[in-house]
């Protein structure tokens, strides 16, 4: 595999490896080995419940947390290939990205924050790494998934519009390509699946999102006008502008490179400024749709509504848990001494699906 890498990707040979050593595997590479151990996480399968727009369970064609970050990973690996990136390091960042979302999506991770003011705050992709390193235990030698270095520091730089999780411990400008891969892969999949469970929902409309530069560039030129099954016109054209994107950070992200002269994966991390990007004119149409998004969807007035709730429910769960902590499992006390109440109750509160945290006030 390391013959057909880039330059500048990341390799086993130039990898600050893990905290803890391990043997290698005799027919996976480390990165390979770092995405399995995501895969197999009860983190990763729990966003299987988690809302990314739409609760789930109220249909079973919306996206949910978990389809969400198969999706990026698909994008990312196309990414990664074209640009002779490594593949199994870029599928992981993909896949671990939002394993800290909290039940609730953006929503939950708000009242969170809230209640978690005086305490550190929360931020899911933070709390990604707590869980990578920390809350899950699938080993007997340590703690966490021991993940390679770079798969660790793609998760604690993990940035869009809506991520923006602070400063890290991490010592380098940037993260590595795979991670910036990652990175834009995101930001793609969910403005291009979010107008598609929109216009499903009818929040959105066909008419209204034509007003969008890069919607109606897609539906001429895919001839959307001219299919009748509207599943079938809005899957084209969201998959339409996928492509065009993809295409379009591939093709910019190789200019960028050569310009940038960037040789090796060391130079990389030295560099402030990412290198996989979108072109200026494509980063401003995206720019244009997620403004749309943003008024005329996440902020409808239907999931307003919803928000006010789940700062309500996740405040009196909050509350409870932290009165009589014996109510959460003993796997979870047991770090109460060493994170403290509050973070101790934010961690099980944040691990929570959508349908389990609303059983549990039930039963509370």
């Amino acid at each position: 595999m390391c013959e057909q890498l880039s330059s500048y990707a990341v390799t086993e040979a130039g990898s600050r490896g893990r905290v803890f050593a391990e043997e290698r595997h005799p027919y996976r590479s480390d990165f390979e080995r770092d995405r399995d151990r995501i895969i197999h996480c009860s983190a990763f399968r729990r966003l299987e419940g988690k809302t990314q727009v739409f609760s789930p369970g109220l249909d079973d064609y919306y996206r949910s947390r978990l389809t969400h970050s198969i999706e990026v990973a698909q994008i990312g690996r196309t990414i990664a290939a074209a640009l002779g990136l490594n593949e199994g390091l870029t599928e992981a960042i993909c896949l671990a990205h939002d394993v800290g979302h909290s039940p609730f999506g953006h929503a939950g991770e708000a009242a969170l924050n809230e209640l978690m003011r005086e305490f550190g705050g929360f931020e899911h992709n933070r709390q990604a790494l707590r869980i990578v390193e920390l809350l899950e235990h699938p080993y007997p030698e340590f703690v966490g998934l021991n993940l390679m270095y770079e798969t660790r520091l793609g998760l604690a730089r993990h940035r869009s519009p809506y991520d923006e999780p602070g400063e890290d411990a991490f010592g380098e400008a940037n993260c590595s390509l795979e991670g910036q891969a990652a990175n834009v892969a995101d930001r793609i999949a969910y403005n291009c699946h979010d107008v598609e469970d929109g216009m499903r929902a009818r929040v959105l409309g066909e008419g209204r999102l034509r007003e969008v530069r890069i919607f109606a560039e897609t539906w001429e030129r895919i001839g959307a006008g001219a299919i009748e099954d509207a599943t079938i016109r809005r899957t084209r054209t969201a998959k339409g502008i996928i492509n065009r994107l993809v295409g379009d950070c591939i093709e910019a992200s190789r200019k960028k490179l050569a310009g940038a002269g960037i040789a090796t994966a060391a130079e990389v991390l030295g560099e402030g400024e990412d290198m996989v990007v979108l072109s200026e004119e494509s980063g401003a149409e995206l720019v244009e749709l997620e403004g749309f998004l943003m008024r005329n969807f996440y902020e409808h007035e239907s999931l307003a509504a919803t928000a006010a709730k789940v700062k309500e429910s996740l405040g009196r769960l909050f509350g409870r848990l932290c009165g009589r902590p014996e109510l959460m499992p003993r796997y979870f006390q047991r770090f109460i001494a060493e994170q403290g109440l509050e973070r101790t109750v934010c961690d099980y509160i944040a691990g929570m699906t959508d349908g389990f945290c609303l059983r549990t006030l039930d039963q509370l």
